[in-house]
């Protein structure tokens, strides 16, 4: 690990050492702001990629972990977290929920009411998130992720 990550990666880094938790952040030579650069930078499945979304649901702040390949649902993720109210949080909701800007958000730490995350996530061996930058991802087995985001896991995507 190099000291000359940006504060956001850093604060990531920290968290998982301070859990000893087995992630791995990795930098990469090209932005990451979408889940299929993500992929093609990693060299992953869309599927192994985790979009982290925030959400607003009954006026509280909510995140969504939600696999590359699909795209959630609003309505469950306020099901999931029994809210009658659900959009899509604004940039600025964003970094104020998260301490991340869009595009770059880790699911950890943040200052969010819930964590739900796509119970699919969890049938692969490894999966990566964001680390706080737009060229920075964290690669961590989807149980310790579940756990590290404190986060419940449902049916949150749209059919196909």
């Amino acid at each position: 690990m190099t000291a000359a990550w940006p504060e956001p990666v850093e604060r990531v880094a920290a968290f998982l050492r301070a859990t000893g938790a087995e992630a791995r952040i990795e930098e990469f030579g090209t932005d990451t702001p979408t889940a299929e650069a993500a992929a093609d930078a990693v060299g992953c499945t869309l599927g192994q990629i985790v979009k982290s979304l925030v959400f607003v649901c009954d006026g509280e702040y909510v995140l969504a972990l939600i696999p590359g390949d699909r795209r959630a649902d609003a309505a469950k993720v306020a099901a999931a977290v029994g809210a009658s109210d659900v959009r899509v949080a604004k940039a600025k909701e964003v970094v104020e929920a998260t301490g991340f800007e869009p595009g770059a958000v880790a699911p950890f730490p943040t200052d969010v009411s819930a964590v739900v995350m796509e119970r699919t996530l969890l049938q692969h061996g490894a999966v990566w998130v964001g680390a706080g930058s737009h060229t920075h991802l964290a690669r961590i087995g989807p149980t310790d992720l579940q756990q590290l985001a404190d986060a419940r896991t449902a049916d949150l995507v749209e059919r196909r």
